[in-house]
C-alpha cells in the first residue's frame, strides 16, 4: 500500500485521494501540518508542500498533478474505459486545462484563502502565521466564488461530465475544490442547478465516500455535507 502525506482540507490532497479511489487503490494516509515544518517531512519535500506520495520503494512524488501523471502512467493506461485521462491528445489537453483551473486558479483565488483563514489560522501558532482570520481575505475569496460556480455550472450544463463524456481528472479536481467549499458552507447550490446535479453524481461515487467522512477538529461541516441528495 502506498502512503499519502496530506491534509483533509487541502483540495490538492483530496484530488489525489479521489483519483486513487477511482482506480480502486487504497492509500495509507498520514495527516501532515506543513506549517510545523517537521524535519522528516522536509526531507521528503524541501518545499514543505502537500501532497506527497510515497510510491514504490518509498520514493517521494510531490505535487497533485505530478502524482496524477504518475498514477496514469502506472495504473491508468491499464484501465481502458475507466482511465482518468483520454486517449486523444486534444481531449487530454482539455482535461489538463480544467484540472489546472480548479487546482491552481480556483485554489489561488478562493480555496486556499478560505482554508487558511477559517481552518488553519485558529490552530496555527502565531510564529507560523496563526491568529485571527483576515476578514478582508475572506471577503475577497467569497467574491471570487461566483465566477467559479458560474463556470462550473456552464460546463456541467453543456457536457455530460466537465471535460467530456466520461469522468476524468477534471471532474475530480473540481469536486475536490468544491467539496472543501461545501464543507465550509460557502456555496449556495440553489443558484447553480447544473453544477449541483453534476456534484451530486460525483458525490455519489464510491471514491468520494472517504471524503464525506472527513472532519476537522473544532469545525463541523454544514448539515448537508455528507447527504448525497443535499
Amino acid at each position: 500500500m502506498l502512503t499519502l502525506f496530506h491534509h483533509p482540507m487541502f483540495a490538492t490532497c483530496r484530488f489525489v485521494r479521489l483519483a486513487f479511489g477511482e482506480y480502486g487503490e487504497e492509500l495509507a494516509l498520514i495527516e501532515e501540518k506543513p506549517w510545523t515544518r517537521r524535519k522528516e517531512f522536509l526531507a521528503l519535500n524541501p518545499a514543505g508542500t502537500l501532497p506527497i506520495l510515497l510510491a514504490e520503494g518509498d520514493v517521494p512524488i510531490v505535487g497533485a498533478m505530478v502524482i496524477a501523471e504518475y498514477l496514469d502512467e502506472t495504473r491508468g493506461v491499464l484501465k481502458r474505459d475507466k482511465r482518468l485521462f483520454a486517449e486523444d491528445p486534444m481531449e487530454r489537453a482539455e482535461i489538463r486545462r480544467l484540472t489546472d483551473w480548479y487546482l491552481s486558479k480556483a485554489e489561488g483565488e478562493v480555496t486556499r484563502h478560505l482554508v487558511r483563514e477559517r481552518v488553519l489560522k485558529p490552530i496555527m501558532p502565531e510564529t507560523a502565521g496563526g491568529g485571527s482570520p483576515d476578514s478582508g481575505a475572506i471577503r475577497a475569496a467569497r467574491a471570487n466564488i461566483r465566477q467559479h460556480m458560474k463556470y462550473t455550472n456552464w460546463l456541467a450544463g453543456t457536457r455530460h461530465w466537465l471535460a467530456g463524456n466520461k469522468v476524468t481528472y477534471a471532474d475530480l479536481a473540481a469536486a475536490a475544490a468544491l467539496s472543501v467549499l461545501d464543507y465550509l458552507g460557502e456555496i449556495d447550490w440553489r443558484e447553480h442547478a447544473a453544477a449541483r446535479e453534476w456534484y451530486t453524481r460525483v458525490k455519489s461515487r464510491p471514491s468520494f465516500r472517504p471524503l464525506l467522512s472527513d472532519r476537522v477538529r473544532g469545525l463541523s461541516p454544514v448539515s448537508h455535507y455528507a447527504d448525497l441528495d443535499f
